[in-house]
């Protein structure tokens, strides 16, 4: 494919003129913009009014992170502020959920039934698929707004007025003006289901900062991690929001599930998991323009070709942890349903009656009115068609095949070759 698919940076005139601000100052060895973790925690703990931050546990990752941030991340002037701006947030997040907590100590006794997780590669239907399972009226999924802005936690008679939703939609439409296209290759919104990468951001063990930043050296780290402290904190989050809003069972959904599924396990033994797949051929270069374009917010040294070798590392080291995992309990393999993308596309809510059935759940009227009227409103591209090509990201098909070989075996992949 000969034709030029990546986006280009977007940057406002205010940006621009930020931006050559901070070019000139580094030229002389100022950067006016500390992210070091003491000025963090202390703007954190100015903001909030709040001092104790809980477990050490999300020490060691935020080091990790700020380290590999600073050393690879190229960062813009801007790009440093919008680093800072997330990282205060998340540090906050943790210091309002430990006050809480504190002050209503009762939260600990919150009971997490049969959380449904979904999980698989990025781009492989599960966007389609959680919009779809959060329609039903028993399940509870987290929306981006109570997410974005969990305390105090959202409650059910104005889950739907709460003037947190407003806040968190100028905020979308803000990253929206800054990365034109990020809607095309991945739809968000304010009252859409959220993944789990936002709330394991505040522990600072998530794959959520490969998508704004090059932290290359962070991801390896964080592969080797034990991630069951992280999947505590998931649980106290969990907690946290079903206090004031219960569902009859959880669903959530993030990639990041696939390697660390053994702790996902030890820390939700009842847990219901749905394991998405399709052709790494088609999932690499896809979401290496989903990570490309966000990165291109913060930094005006974003090299494709190092964006690509860098999805090919970090799913494939996923994708095999999740393979051994699963290969070393195969007791667990009823709590585990596999679907291909093509099923998910091809017959929507056969899939869901697919996975009611195996987990021996009711699939009510009013949940499948609501997902079929769900498919209605949101049909395939709605925000645009996604264009991208390997050949953008320094990638060959026969590579991909190669390093994919095991999980194509496992899994009996289809092959979808470009030009099908």
């Amino acid at each position: 494919m000969g034709e030029n698919l990546l986006a280009r940076p977007y940057r406002p005139l205010p940006i621009r003129a930020m931006n050559a601000l901070g070019r000139g100052l580094s030229r002389v060895g100022i950067t006016p913009i500390s992210l070091s973790e003491e000025s963090l925690l202390a703007a954190a703990a100015k903001e909030t009014g709040l001092s104790d931050f809980g477990p050490d546990s999300f020490r060691p990752g935020l080091a990790k992170l700020l380290e590999s941030v600073e050393s690879e991340g190229r960062l813009t002037l801007f790009g440093r502020f919008f680093a800072r701006r997330q990282l205060v947030e998340l540090i906050g997040h943790r210091l309002q959920l430990v006050d809480y907590r504190k002050r209503r100590p009762e939260i600990a006794d919150e009971v997490i039934r049969r959380p449904l997780f979904i999980l698989g590669l990025p781009r492989t239907g599960t966007t389609l698929l959680y919009g779809l399972l959060a329609e039903d009226p028993a399940n509870r999924a987290p929306l981006s707004w109570e997410i974005d802005q969990p305390c105090p936690p959202a409650e059910t008679e104005t889950y739907q007025t709460d003037p947190r939703i407003e806040t968190t939609r100028a905020r979308f439409d803000q990253v929206a003006r800054l990365a034109p296209g990020f809607q095309t290759i991945h739809p968000v919104g304010t009252q859409m289901p959220q993944e789990c990468i936002v709330p394991t951001a505040s522990e600072f063990m998530s794959i959520r900062f490969q998508m704004c930043f090059n932290c290359e050296s962070y991801d390896d780290w964080l592969l080797e991690q034990d991630m069951r402290p992280t999947y505590q904190y998931h649980r106290r989050f969990l907690q946290h929001m079903q206090s004031r809003h219960k569902g009859e069972r959880w669903i959530l959904k993030s990639p990041g599930h696939l390697g660390p599924i053994d702790a996902l396990f030890d820390t939700y033994s009842d847990a219901m998991v749905v394991q998405t797949h399709r052709d790494p051929v088609r999932v690499i270069p896809s979401v290496a323009n989903l990570e490309y374009t966000m990165r291109l917010v913060s930094s005006d040294e974003v090299d494709p070709v190092e964006v690509g070798r860098e999805m090919m590392s970090v799913w494939t080291k996923l994708l095999n942890q999740g393979m051994e995992a699963r290969a070393r309990h195969p007791e667990r393999e009823d709590q585990i349903l596999d679907l291909s993308m093509r099923e998910i596309v091809g017959n929507p809510i056969a899939c869901v009656e697919k996975i009611y059935r195996h987990f021996d759940l009711d699939l009510s009227v009013a949940a499948r009115t609501r997902m079929r009227r769900y498919l209605e409103l949101h049909p395939k591209d709605e925000f645009g068609v996604h264009r991208y090509s390997l050949e953008a990201f320094g990638l060959e098909e026969e590579a991909v095949n190669a390093t994919f070989k095991g999980y194509r075996e496992r899994f009996g992949i289809v092959p979808e070759p470009f030009g099908n």
